[in-house]
């Protein structure tokens, strides 16, 4: 990513995090994104119901969305995304981090682990396949990954233990009581 180039890590965390919060926002699914050298492409489906008459069902109409986003774009991502969690919007009732947010935030962390030049990748039915250009001895070559859901669900919970967070453990059945 070039906002990020002579930094000492490219955090793609981050900045897929904050992608992932505008994905939940517009609503997107089957997501595609792709790295370009300023800034991010990101298709996906959008569904919505329309009423075709008194008498009719509702039908559904599936759409694409596509949308670029610079490096100006994705600043601005990170900035209100760090705000919304500096002014604990997350505690006072409003949503939480959603499903995508919280997602592309994992893929972002592997990313970055890897170290790629460039990153695309596509979900079906909440699975994901990326393809990293990687550097090699040999040169540039891509690397293939895949991720199921379940895979993805097991990295978003170990994710605070990561961050060195406490984490909550389930609660536990209360214990029976004298006489019962």
């Amino acid at each position: 990513m070039r906002i990020y180039e002579g930094s000492p890590r490219q955090d793609y965390e981050e900045v897929l995090r904050s992608i992932g919060a505008f994905v939940d926002q517009r609503g997107l699914h089957e997501i595609l994104l792709a790295e370009a050298p300023d800034g991010f492409i990101v298709q996906g489906v959008v569904s919505q119901t329309q009423d075709t008459s008194a008498w009719a069902d509702p039908s559904l109409t599936i759409t694409k969305e596509t949308y670029t986003f610079l490096d100006e774009d994705i600043a601005r991502f990170l900035e209100d995304s760090q705000a919304r969690r500096r002014s604990g919007s997350e505690n006072d009732g409003s949503p939480v981090a959603g499903p995508y947010e919280r997602t592309m935030r994992v893929i972002g962390r592997y990313i970055d682990d890897q170290k790629p030049k460039d990153v695309f990748f596509f979900e079906q039915e909440g699975a994901y396949v990326l393809r990293l250009l990687m550097n090699t001895r040999q040169g540039s070559k891509h690397q293939l990954a895949e991720f199921t859901a379940a895979d993805l669900e097991s990295m978003v919970r170990q994710g605070p233990g990561l961050r060195g967070e406490q984490i909550q453990p389930a609660e536990a059945p209360a214990p029976p009581r004298p006489g019962e």
